[in-house]
């Protein structure tokens, strides 16, 4: 039986600690699928994770920047590409059985209207029995925390940013 795992909050590890089950479940002989929201080709562990064994990581072949510099038509074209890019997730980890997908950043693709929650929902209370399901992100619903079996809180209390440092190459991405 697959479970669903709920990685939130404001600190620095969200999508480390989903990455972290992916190398573990890769371990093991299990298929995961990584599907990223609102992020690029350019992070560190997207050519590794390409090279582990059991692991997809599917291409973000689109960049669509920071929504808050975006106009009203490049948010529907994103939200727009976003949402196809939930439902072939979906369909994927179903047809392909998949043992574990990783949905990154769903719950700002969600909050933002990139992908609609309610379509998440549904995903979660329907997916196949076994599928184990991994959401990261911010400020993740009430709705999604209610469907979750593992909640797990990453809480800031310092990062360089607070000092002006900005990200750093093999560190943040």
């Amino acid at each position: 039986m697959g479970f669903v795992h709920i990685y939130c909050g404001d600190g620095k590890g969200k999508t480390s600690a989903a990455l972290g089950l992916a190398v573990r479940a890769a371990g093991r002989g299990q298929r995961i699928l990584l599907v990223r929201f609102l992020k690029n080709e350019d992070s560190g562990e997207v050519p590794v994770l390409r090279q582990v064994p059991g692991i997809t990581v599917t291409p973000c072949d689109r960049e669509f920047g920071f929504v808050f510099r975006m106009d009203e038509e490049e948010k529907a074209e994103a939200a727009k590409y976003f949402q196809h890019r939930f439902e072939q997730a979906c369909q994927m980890a179903a047809e392909e059985e998949y043992d574990v997908l990783i949905l990154d950043e769903i719950m700002a693709a969600c909050n933002y209207g990139m992908v609609r929650e309610g379509d998440v929902a549904e995903f979660l209370k329907n997916r196949p029995g076994k599928l184990e399901v991994v959401l990261t992100g911010r400020k993740p619903s009430d709705r999604l925390l209610v469907l979750a079996d593992y909640i797990s809180e990453i809480c800031m209390k310092k990062h360089p940013f607070e000092k002006g440092i900005a990200a750093r190459e093999g560190i943040e991405y």
